[in-house]
C-alpha cells in the first residue's frame, strides 16, 4: 500500500465516485464542546463509503477476471457497493450476506442486480462459503477491507478530507473514522500521512465489538468473542486485517468504543441538525466526538458519518432518544 494507489483510484473514480460534503452545525460544535466536522459518506453512492473500494476494486481489476463475474462478502454497505460497481462494469456479482441483516441492505443489493447468497453468522463461515463459490464459479473474491485496491478506495475519502479542511482553514485536527476491519481507516490515515500529516486518525467502534480499540492497544491482532448482537452491524468484523491493522498501528491514535445508545442519539442529532440519516454503525465516530469529548486532545474534529443504511425501525428508535 502507498500513497499513488489512493491517488490513482482517485483518478479512477472520478466522474463515478461522488465527492461528498464536509458539513458542520454550531450546535453540534457546541454539544462537542469543539469545532466539529462530518464528512458526509452516507451520501455516497448507494448510502455508504463502501462505493469507494468497490468502483475502485472493480476498475482497477483485469478486464477478463472482471468479465467472469465477482463475489464479496458482507453485512450490506459492502455488497450495495461491490454490486453497483459491478452492474455500471457490466460484471455479474454474488454477495454473501448474513441473514440478520438489516432487510433494506438485503433488499437493495437484490435491486442492483446482485445474486445475494444468505448465511448464518453463528453457525457458518462466510469466507468457507466464498472461496467456495468462487472457485465453483470462476468468481474473483472482492474483500471487503483487507484488499489493496479497497482500501485505495477508501482512502480517496482522506484526500477529500485534506482537501476540504484546508478549504476551511483547519490545520490541527483528530479525525474520528467508524472502523469495522479498518479499510476506511487505514486509508484515511495513509492518505493524510501524506497531505494533512498533523491530523491524527482514530476508530471509534460499537462496545462489545472493539477489536481494533484492543489491538491498537496491545500492540498485536485482537479478535472478538461475538460475531453478532450490535445494531452497529456495519463495523462489526472478527478482527483487524492483516492489511489495515499494520497501517493502523503505524499512523493511528487510541481508539473510542462507543455505546448502542450514543449512536442512536448521535443519529438523531445529526438529523435534527445537518438533516442527514445516518445508520447505527456510521454514527459511531459523530458519537464519540459528541459524547467522549474527555478523550479528545484537538480543538478540531472531523468524523466521518459512513453509511446512511437504516432500517425506519432502528431510526424512528434513534429519533425517539431526543424526546
Amino acid at each position: 500500500m502507498n500513497i499513488e494507489m489512493i491517488r490513482a483510484a482517485q483518478k479512477r473514480g472520478q466522474g463515478h465516485v461522488r465527492y461528498t460534503p464536509m458539513l458542520s452545525s454550531p450546535f453540534l460544535d457546541e454539544i462537542a464542546g469543539r469545532r466539529l466536522f462530518l464528512k458526509a459518506e452516507c451520501l455516497q453512492h448507494t448510502g455508504s463509503f463502501k462505493f469507494r473500494g468497490g468502483w475502485s476494486a472493480l476498475s482497477g481489476m483485469d478486464a477478463k477476471l472482471r468479465a467472469k463475474g465477482v463475489i464479496a462478502f458482507s453485512s450490506g454497505n459492502h455488497a450495495q457497493g461491490v454490486a453497483l460497481a459491478a452492474k455500471m462494469h457490466g460484471s455479474h456479482s454474488v454477495i454473501i450476506m448474513p441473514v440478520d441483516a438489516p432487510r433494506v441492505k438485503i433488499e437493495n443489493t437484490k435491486a442492483l442486480g446482485a445474486e445475494v447468497v444468505l448465511y448464518d453468522r453463528e453457525t457458518e463461515d462466510r469466507d468457507v462459503i466464498g472461496d467456495r463459490l468462487s472457485k465453483e464459479r470462476g468468481l474473483t473474491l472482492v474483500k471487503p477491507f483487507d484488499e489493496p485496491l479497497v482500501i485505495a478506495g477508501q482512502g480517496t475519502c482522506g484526500l477529500e478530507i485534506a482537501e476540504q479542511a484546508q478549504e476551511h482553514g483547519v490545520k490541527d485536527a483528530e479525525v474520528i473514522t467508524c472502523c469495522g476491519g479498518g479499510g476506511l481507516t487505514s486509508g484515511i490515515a495513509m492518505a493524510l500521512e501524506a497531505e494533512q500529516p498533523s491530523f491524527k486518525v482514530r476508530p471509534s467502534e460499537p462496545e462489545g465489538f472493539d477489536d481494533v480499540a484492543r489491538s491498537l492497544r496491545e500492540g498485536t491482532i485482537q479478535r472478538n468473542t461475538a460475531m453478532t448482537g450490535s445494531i452497529c452491524d456495519a463495523i462489526i468484523t472478527p478482527q483487524p486485517g492483516d492489511l489495515t491493522f499494520p497501517i493502523m498501528k503505524r499512523l493511528c491514535d487510541a481508539g473510542f468504543v462507543v455505546t448502542e445508545d450514543e449512536c442512536l442519539r448521535a443519529m438523531a442529532f445529526a438529523f435534527e441538525r445537518l438533516r442527514v440519516v445516518i445508520e447505527p454503525g456510521g454514527a459511531a465516530a459523530l458519537a464519540a466526538a459528541l459524547f467522549h469529548g474527555n478523550e479528545l486532545n484537538s480543538d478540531t474534529v472531523i468524523v466521518t458519518a459512513s453509511g446512511g443504511n437504516v432500517d425506519r425501525a432502528v431510526f424512528e428508535r434513534a429519533l425517539a432518544t431526543l424526546e
